[in-house]
């Protein structure tokens, strides 16, 4: 029998309980140019086939071009999508959990973005504010400015942001990185796509040791999955900037069947990394996406989230 979905919980009550891992799933809007009746048949199926995984809340990621960041073909061609909050609002009512919304702050004007941010019902709605691609990008809002905002609607939406592991393993320093957020009002943290363990458990560490050194709670960190079902789709994820470990990318270069052979990858790093955090006493938790909009890989991370929810549940 599935899973009742339970009763919704606000993420910030979420939030506060440390001692039980966060459950999410991400997803991409449709297409900006779908039409009305499609949009609604969407939001349908992703209700009901996510319905049955008892998440604590869905991710609507707001995504960009990126190509100033890096300069190599897209391997999937960049399409824009519906606004997520857009999407959310029009569409997702039948959706009962918190909702993530992203929010790549460089697009909006700041009184936009100000006024988005003290409209939302912070019992059903979080954000993560996400800064621009490159320093090359041209922004009508930074970073800090867009928190600055976020401070000035009264501080009461959950405010979580992006942890990137790779950029730990270049500069060694992304666990500050995270204090710096965290002190001016971040909860929570998502990271990018993980594939390679070490890179991520050294994040871990730096950050687990550094809080305890500075006498600061850690806030959740929330590792983000992602099966990799074709060589195109584990080209973009290189593109996008996922470290995928040679071992790993021979396996799934030289695989009859790389979807699986991810899928347990996913489903390993999922065990490893829980264990880990539990032993740091780092507040953690998975978000499962799917970077390919291809049937078949959708279908396979929802079956990874339902994977990592009967392995927290255990």
């Amino acid at each position: 029998m599935a899973p009742q979905t339970p009763e919704p919980v606000g993420f910030g009550t979420r939030l506060a309980d440390r001692s039980t891992p966060l459950r999410l799933f991400s997803l991409t809007p449709p297409r900006e140019a779908t039409a009305p009746e499609d949009l609604s048949r969407i939001a349908d199926v992703t209700i009901e086939r996510l319905q049955p995984l008892g998440l604590d809340a869905l991710v609507l990621y707001d995504i960009e071009d990126e190509s100033d960041r890096n300069p190599d073909v897209r391997p999937f061609p960049f399409v824009r999508s519906l606004d997520p909050a857009t999407f959310h609002a029009d569409h997702l009512g039948g959706w009962q959990q918190p909702v993530i919304i992203y929010r790549s702050v460089g697009k909006y004007e700041p009184a936009d973005l100000k006024s988005w941010l003290a409209e939302q019902d912070p019992g059903q709605v979080a954000t993560v504010l996400v800064g621009a691609s490159s320093q090359h990008s041209a922004v009508r809002t930074k970073l800090a400015e867009a928190q600055s905002l976020w401070q000035d609607t009264g501080s009461q939406l959950p405010l979580g942001s992006v942890a990137i592991p790779e950029r730990h393993a270049r500069r060694t320093d992304e666990h500050d990185r995270m204090l710096g957020k965290q002190a001016v009002g971040t909860s929570f943290f998502v990271t990018q796509v993980v594939y390679d363990l070490t890179w991520a458990k050294d994040l871990v560490s730096d950050y687990a040791y550094a809080c305890q050194e500075r006498g600061v709670e850690p806030a959740h960190l929330v590792f983000t999955l992602s099966v990799c079902g074709s060589l195109k789709t584990l080209e973009f994820l290189q593109w996008l900037g996922v470290h995928v470990p040679r071992w790993m990318q021979n396996q799934l270069e030289h695989s009859d069947d790389p979807l699986t052979d991810s899928y347990e990858q996913c489903a390993t790093a999922a065990a490893e990394l829980a264990t880990f955090c539990q032993r740091l006493g780092v507040p953690f938790g998975f978000n499962v996406e799917s970077v390919s909009n291809r049937r078949v890989e959708i279908e396979a991370s929802v079956r990874l989230a339902g994977a990592i929810r009967d392995l927290l549940e255990g």
